[in-house]
């Protein structure tokens, strides 16, 4: 065997390691919309993502619903483009009825609890029953829930059950786009509401907790390949590697959230 035949064989042997790491020939560059339920833990996945298969993540923020420039719906009616959308389960499920999402690729990945938080330093509020919640928000000189899916279910169902829609009618505000603890450190809210793991990311604020068990709505945040992907295979293996991953499972926890044992399709 000739020098040049052995370097061949080498210099072949390694190209077949790098195919076989990153299963294409050419890293992908793959498009994601994320919402925030989600974004913490995905932001410090991405790294790992990429050095195992090589593939580079692009990633647009927005909230899984509403009419803001950056929520999801708007920003694929506008044509931007996409390969993996990660965001609120109902919300994902709207745009495959829409034809925006391929079916078959769903997996849900995560359940996330709606939490309570104050300005870091202030007095927390006994939240451990219901009634207590509502004596909190009844003393609150200001409130603020998102205009996602927990915010939704905090002015449409929650101030119902408590009995307390009129009164907070005038001084709890849904924020759009901006993360509502972020409010709250400003001191703009005496208590926030919004998803457990969108609010641990947050700086100048303490959270009090979760909801208690009878007023708690659990939210799941999937993932799905968008119809108009360019990179199917590529949006795939990041939904499985969310889904399977041991890294990704303790990110997710550690972020706040539930992780779906083996995702469901």
């Amino acid at each position: 065997m000739t020098p040049s035949t052995t370097r061949f064989r080498s210099l072949f042997a390694g190209l077949a390691a790098l195919l076989l790491l990153t299963g294409s020939a050419e890293a992908a560059e793959v498009r994601v919309m994320i919402s925030g339920g989600l974004t913490a833990a995905f932001n410090a996945l991405v790294p790992e993502f990429e050095r195992q298969t090589g593939n580079k993540v692009q990633v647009a923020y927005g909230p899984s619903m509403g009419t803001t420039t950056n929520a999801i719906p708007v920003r694929l009616d506008r044509g931007e483009p996409a390969d993996v959308l990660i965001m609120v389960g109902y919300a994902l499920g709207d745009l495959i009825k829409k034809g925006k999402v391929v079916e078959a690729s769903r997996v849900d990945l995560v359940k996330s609890p709606i939490a309570i938080a104050v300005k870091a330093g202030a007095p927390r509020p006994d939240i451990s029953t219901s009634d207590a919640v509502k004596h909190a928000l009844l003393a609150a000189k200001s409130v603020a829930y998102s205009d996602s899916a927990s915010g939704v279910y905090v002015s449409t169902e929650m101030f119902n059950k408590l009995g307390i829609a009129a009164e907070m009618k005038d001084k709890a505000k849904m924020i759009p786009a901006t993360p509502v603890g972020e409010i709250v450190a400003k001191g703009e809210a005496e208590i926030g509401l919004q998803q457990m793991s969108e609010l641990k990311p947050v700086k100048g604020i303490d959270i009090v907790g979760p909801l208690p068990a009878d007023l708690q709505k659990i939210t799941v945040f999937s993932a799905g390949v968008a119809t108009v992907s360019k990179e199917p295979e590529a949006a795939r293996a990041l939904i499985k590697f969310l889904q399977t991953s041991p890294v990704a499972k303790d990110e997710m926890v550690k972020s706040g959230l539930d992780p779906i044992a083996g995702g469901t399709n």
